[in-house]
């Protein structure tokens, strides 16, 4: 019951967000709506008129033009409204809604076109000029609003949310700290990260410059086509760990159904780094980069950041979690959290340092990176959200805080605001994590359980909110009006 009401509010929060974003738009787009009607007309499978449709069209296009020539210009699209005026924000979603509602009313006209002789009479030459219109006012939008020329895929815009609705996510997620309690977490935790780093890079003999020590494990990474042989090395040495262990349940199969895939150099402008799953996609140079970004992407996915992080990626993080989900508790799959999902892989990140994982200061400073590197993502993401900080400002943080390659920094901060994520997602690794790590403190350091019997246990009840997770693993008594009040991380200020 909590779970499914749980999901209504968020999704109800969500469409009403989304209507007041969609009435800031209106003066950009006045014409969504009659696009958007066409598109349902047709997923109800309403008989149309194709004369009156190629009329509605041709005067569409027409309306666009002017709306251009206005942005264009700084004009008045006409006498009686206002020029059109928006920020670069704001812009650039209306950019990227004109570019979503343009591929749609392709789509609707490929379902008629050529099928329908009577539509493809009509409406064949107005769709041209429609589209074309669309294309051109996203174009001028881009440029002369948003300040980016068409072709610029690396300018960072994003859209911060606000504080408001940062709330309401939190609350979605059942944590009950603020956005500026949240970033006060990650600064804790960032300072237990300093002071380990501090003592990798004196055993390094670097002294307190853990920057220097850090540049020494960056280039220690393998040759051209060495990559995808070490990542299988990796993973089998962190299955062999945890069953030396006895950490978890990792069935046969599990171990031998994952695959890898390699990156392309595109895909890499986003994803600098690993992604998992069943398949680990691993980025490393290919041959049609620049000297300068093999040298980045061989520099940002050295041995001790893969062996940091290709268990998080298959075993025991997102290759088992999946194998999981999809044998206990499926039909839980809509309550989806990356609190759970990421946090689950970034606790199993705490788990090896404590039980030992790193064998040398190198690796303890391949560990270490991605540790502060998810306290930034706390600190960076909400502050963007928040109005605190730029997106330049993000990439500068990382580069000079956490020690990331430039270009890997520039494609984590696009990742972050590219729309492609939710808000919470980047600090849901590090706070999700830091909720299993006290639920564990709660169930195993107690002795109320072993650590197999909690991480099975934590897999067996999918991917939902840590808190409700908990309540289910304590039997903890709920009511129909139950709110979050597990405060994981004690108190904090503000």
């Amino acid at each position: 019951y909590l779970l499914f009401q749980n999901y209504l509010k968020r999704n109800l929060n969500r469409l009403e967000i989304q209507s007041k974003r969609r009435a800031e738009e209106t003066p950009l787009i006045p014409f969504a709506q009659t696009i958007s009607d066409f598109i349902d007309h047709q997923r109800r499978m309403e008989t149309i008129d194709p004369e009156q449709i190629a009329i509605t069209v041709n005067n569409l296009a027409k309306e666009i033009d002017t709306l251009r020539k206005s942005v264009e210009t700084g004009t008045k699209p006409n006498p009686k409204t206002p020029a059109i005026k928006a920020d670069r924000m704001l812009a650039n979603r209306c950019a990227d809604r004109i570019d979503g509602l343009r591929n749609g009313f392709n789509e609707w006209h490929k379902f008629y076109q050529g099928y329908d002789p009577f539509y493809t009479w009509w409406m064949t030459e107005p769709h041209k000029a429609l589209d074309h219109s669309l294309q051109l006012y996203s174009a001028a939008i881009r440029e002369k609003l948003v300040g980016i020329r068409p072709d610029d895929k690396t300018t960072i815009i994003g859209s911060p949310i606000g504080r408001d609705a940062l709330l309401a996510d939190l609350q979605y997620e059942m944590i009950p700290y603020s956005p500026e309690q949240s970033v006060d977490i990650a600064n804790s935790e960032f300072a237990w990260c300093d002071a380990e780093m501090k003592k990798a890079s004196h055993d390094l003999g670097y002294g307190d410059d853990w920057h220097k020590a850090l540049e020494f494990v960056k280039n220690q990474h393998v040759g051209p086509g060495k990559q995808p042989e070490l990542i299988r090395k990796l993973a089998l040495e962190a299955i062999e760990f945890l069953e030396k262990n006895n950490l978890v349940t990792i069935p046969e199969l599990c171990k031998e159904t994952w695959r890898m895939e390699m990156m392309s150099p595109e895909r890499q402008l986003v994803n600098p780094f690993f992604l998992g799953g069943e398949s680990i996609i691993v980025s490393y140079p290919t041959d049609t980069m620049s000297h300068e970004a093999k040298m980045m992407s061989m520099r940002g996915n050295n041995v001790h950041f893969a062996r940091a992080t290709v268990f998080h990626e298959l075993i025991p993080g997102h290759h088992l979690q999946g194998f999981m989900e999809e044998r206990y508790k499926p039909y839980r799959g809509i309550f989806n959290t990356p609190f759970w999902v990421e946090g689950n892989a970034l606790y199993w990140e705490m788990m090896f340092w404590n039980k030992g994982f790193p064998q040398s200061p190198e690796n303890r400073i391949g560990m270490l990176f991605w540790r502060m590197h998810r306290c930034a993502r706390i600190i960076f993401s909400l502050s963007f959200h928040l109005g605190k900080m730029t997106p330049e400002q993000c990439i500068d943080f990382l580069v000079d805080r956490v020690g990331h390659e430039r270009d890997n920094a520039t494609a984590e901060v696009r990742r972050s605001f590219n729309g492609s994520y939710p808000p919470l997602y980047q600090a849901a690794y590090m706070l999700g994590g830091l909720q299993l790590r006290g639920l564990h403190d709660e169930l195993v350091n107690t002795g109320k359980m072993t650590d197999r019997q909690y991480n099975d246990a934590i897999l067996h009840e999918n991917a939902i909110p840590i808190e409700l997770l908990r309540a289910s693993l304590t039997k903890q008594p709920l009511t129909r009006d139950f709110k979050t009040i597990w405060k994981f991380y004690g108190g904090v200020n503000k």
